[in-house]
């Protein structure tokens, strides 16, 4: 946060906003005079300014300037999940902006800006950037005296309140879903919801209550808490435990989201045991496909193997991490005439490409990440087949995927700790080596063999790959090496160890397939153990090569 002014904010956004407006309607963009939507989460930076960060924060005030400055109308939408937000401004034909850090921790924030149609694609980064360098150069370039901001970066006018807002984005986004499931879909289902400083605390709780569930709120705060729904530790499933103990009664799971709400976490209770089971978002997005009866389900390669082998040719090939590589991976999947296409992360946001029918009612598409669905699919399919819900998850294959992350460690770092097992060439983004002779392929192409001096070259990739997972391989040999997005490594074993940089903070994830949650999680651990953990021996290793260069 000390780094983020709200000079940094508004330039950024206007020029988001200039790239919008150079677009075609139908492309996403945005005009003059129309209204543009923006709502933020619960961080105390989003809307004020924050000693502990050198006076930074109020976010939200600068993008509102900006949008306002870009001669588009602002509207506040206050606090609200942020699919609510896409859902309310594209069924306007208008664009957004969501002030939040999503997971990453307290001291940090951000925004995300939507077309008026979508999410911005990757292909829309370069033409954003030089419009910001060119704008940076133009208010860096004015007097000071003429200037917004002070030598700080803030605004000279000083601090001041979010405006009120103006209109309730969360009732449509409420009635989304109990239209769609019908009154009395989760009758007799009883859930604790975790609410923390969740942007979708009530609107959740409203939807669960209104489809019939019994809801238990619990874990209120007011002060702002990170979740992070892929690295579940320790500390989380304690507090789970201790909110399942203090609810009375039976309980069938306590469910949650992150901060902006658009990532589930889904923690399914073993009735004779009342122990709680956390349940990775891959999982939950398998049931949410079938329940919706998907045709095609797009998923990005740090998921499991569990989704080809659950959905078969439904499965759609594997993109990059990322909500822009999954929506493209949609876009793609209805292209080939597809008709009821979905798609989620491992962090468990679910999208959908296309309308839903289902038992009469449509869902219409919302191409972003959601956590809402993917609960209420979970819920609603326990329900529909008389299963407890840990009982429902036990119905998917034996295929379980685990994460963690080293914290603080730069991304320039870590892709740089990566760059040893890649092969030379750039399009080459798997290679087998069993069964068979080796092979190679690109991004959508099949398995070629190996030249004799690319098999040499793959076999010292091999080789180190081999050694830095030597004390969790238990003897497995490397089958397989994906390059697509970091470097995802298979086993002899059907364990998987996939090692990457994350795309949007400064850690170095591990994510792990075993074949029981119990094994799952110890290879994650593996990952991050201090000291010599796999991906401490990765990062030591890539400063030994430096220093001996």
């Amino acid at each position: 946060m000390v780094d983020l002014s709200q000079l940094e904010i508004y330039l950024n956004v206007r020029a988001e906003l200039e790239y919008l407006m150079s677009l075609p309607k139908e492309r996403g963009g945005v005009r003059a005079g129309e209204e543009f939507f923006l709502a933020y989460d619960r961080r105390p930076s989003s809307t004020q300014r924050c000693p502990a960060f050198a006076g930074r924060g109020e976010i939200l005030q600068a993008a509102l300037r900006a949008v306002q400055d870009a001669g588009l109308r602002p509207v506040n939408l206050g606090v609200l999940p942020t699919p609510a937000l896409s859902h309310y401004a594209w069924r306007r034909g208008r664009g957004g902006i969501m002030v939040t850090g999503s997971h990453i921790p307290f001291d940090r924030n951000g925004y995300k800006t939507l077309t008026a149609t979508g999410e911005l694609s990757k292909e829309a980064e370069r033409p954003i950037e030089t419009l910001s360098h060119r704008l940076r150069e133009h208010l860096l370039a004015e007097p000071f005296e003429q200037s917004l901001f002070d030598e700080m970066g803030m605004f000279k006018t000083g601090s001041a309140p979010a405006p009120a807002a103006l209109a309730n984005g969360v009732t449509e986004y409420r009635d989304r879903y109990l239209s769609f499931f019908g009154a009395g879909a989760l009758a007799g289902c009883r859930v604790v919801l975790y609410e923390h400083s969740a942007a979708g605390r009530e609107v959740l709780r409203d939807i669960l209550s209104g489809l019939g569930a019994e809801v238990i709120a619990a874990g209120r705060s007011e002060d702002f808490v990170a979740v992070d729904t892929e690295a579940v530790d320790e500390e989380m499933l304690s507090r789970v435990d201790r909110l399942l103990a203090a609810a009375p009664g039976g309980v069938q799971a306590v469910i949650s989201t992150d901060g902006d709400s658009d990532r589930p976490l889904f923690f399914s209770i073993e009735p004779r045991l009342r122990r709680i089971r956390f349940e990775p978002g891959e999982r939950l997005g398998l049931l949410a496909a079938d329940f919706l009866g998907a045709d095609a389900a797009v998923a990005p390669v740090s998921c499991s193997d569990a989704i080809e082998i659950a959905l078969g040719e439904r499965a759609a090939m594997r993109t990059r991490i990322g909500s822009p590589f999954v929506i493209a991976g949609l876009q793609r999947e209805s292209e080939k005439g597809r008709q009821r296409v979905v798609g989620f992360e491992a962090n468990g946001g679910f999208l959908t490409g296309s309308d839903i029918a289902h038992d009469g009612r449509t869902l219409p598409a919302l191409p972003t990440r959601d956590a809402a669905l993917p609960i209420l699919c979970a819920l609603a399919a326990s329900r529909e087949r008389g299963l407890a819900p840990c009982e429902l998850f036990d119905t998917l294959p034996r295929c379980h995927g685990a994460s963690a992350r080293l914290a603080d460690v730069p991304r320039q770092r870590s892709r740089k700790a990566l760059l040893r097992f890649y092969p030379a060439r750039a399009d080459v983004i798997e290679i087998r080596f069993s069964p068979g002779p080796v092979a190679w392929r690109g991004e959508t192409g099949e398995f070629r063999e190996a030249r004799p001096v690319e098999a040499r070259e793959y076999s010292v990739l091999r080789e180190a790959a081999s050694r830095l997972l030597s004390p969790v391989a238990n003897g497995a040999s490397v089958t397989a090496m994906n390059f697509l997005d970091g470097v995802r490594i298979r086993l002899s074993s059907g364990e998987a160890i996939h090692l990457r940089a994350s795309g949007n903070a400064d850690e170095l994830r591990i994510y792990a397939q075993a074949q029981s949650i119990e094994r799952a999680a110890a290879l994650a651990a593996a990952g991050v153990q201090e000291p010599g953990g796999i991906l401490r021996r990765l990062l030591e290793h890539s400063s030994q090569g430096e220093a001996g260069t």
